[in-house]
């Protein structure tokens, strides 16, 4: 359990911070440009890694419908990548992240339908608080002064954006067993780097100043290490698991708003949350909720084991 759970925390440490300086790259970089530099940058990189160990003679055992599969994983993350950072142009953070948050769900029922992953009553409830956790940590966003049409068009773009992201991790888990994470995600970057190519402007990249250009680096190094991360965990833990995890990506993102408000980063970008009460009772109830989903797989885990082993 340990290692699958270092790595669903890095991804949703990784994750949980990225809205900061996304939110950032809206004033100066146009979403389709931006998912493709961290594209380029992330095949590049993985590329020399891969390469370099002699990995990549994996893609010779593939047949054609793995590839078809690969390809439609590249597909929906790409659509993924653009939208979200789209959707922000309609809707604060806080409405983007409360409606990004059903993916932890169709995730999990997308691995009990596909993986056929055992799902208990206890489970359910745990999903089900985490549900009423993260509605009662979002409930100040649920009231806005933004116009109903900007809204509806910006909730239309987010719920997009997330079955894209549920479908490309189901595809991707069901490539565990016929290709590493990190050659999967490498022939994903590569496909949504042609993808993005004939809509991106690369020539933005030369305008920018030293501060704008540490955005993006930071952007292109979360996309390398959080969708590694996170590639991997599916592999090694139940989706369930991961995805019951993801619901502290939200709590993560209002700590690290805090930590910008605190010492004044971008203060005309980032302001604070003011959580209320029932924010604050929403916090406590979702980690509580992750923790017993966790808590309940690893015992069932101890319990196989005990079982298995002579006496």
């Amino acid at each position: 359990m340990g290692t699958g759970l270092i790595l669903s925390l890095t991804a949703v440490i990784l994750w949980g911070v990225l809205a900061i300086p996304l939110k950032l790259s809206v004033e100066f970089i146009d979403a389709t440009t931006l998912t493709w530099t961290r594209f380029t940058f992330a095949f590049l990189f993985t590329l020399i890694i891969q390469a370099s160990f002699g990995r990549l003679k994996q893609f010779l055992t593939l047949e054609v419908k793995d590839f078809v599969r690969l390809g439609l994983a590249g597909i929906f993350l790409t659509g993924n990548y653009v939208t979200f950072v789209w959707c922000l142009e309609y809707i604060a953070p806080g409405t983007a992240q409360l409606n990004f948050q059903v993916a932890p769900f169709y995730l999990a029922i997308g691995g009990i339908l596909f993986f056929k992953e055992p799902v208990n009553a206890k489970k359910w409830v745990c999903f089900g608080a985490l549900a009423c956790g993260m509605l009662m940590f979002f409930h100040p966003s649920l009231n806005t002064s933004a116009s109903d049409a900007a809204i509806l068009t910006g909730v239309m773009i987010v719920q997009f954006s997330t079955i894209s992201w549920s479908i490309y991790a189901l595809i991707q888990k069901s490539m565990g067993s016929k290709l590493s994470p990190a050659n999967s995600l490498m022939f994903i970057y590569f496909l949504g780097i042609l993808i993005l190519l004939p809509w991106s402007h690369s020539s933005i990249l030369g305008t920018l100043n030293a501060e704008q250009y540490g955005i993006v680096l930071f952007c292109c190094c979360n996309t390398l290490i959080a969708y590694g991360a996170f590639a991997m965990a599916l592999k090694r833990w139940k989706t369930i698991q991961v995805s019951a995890m993801l619901g502290l990506t939200p709590i993560v993102t209002f700590m690290s708003t805090a930590v910008c408000v605190l010492f004044q980063w971008w203060p005309d970008h980032i302001v604070s949350d003011n959580l209320e009460p029932l924010s604050f009772a929403g916090i406590v109830l979702v980690v509580a909720s992750v923790a017993g989903v966790q808590f309940m797989s690893a015992g069932k885990t101890v319990f196989k084991k005990k079982r298995l082993s002579p006496d």
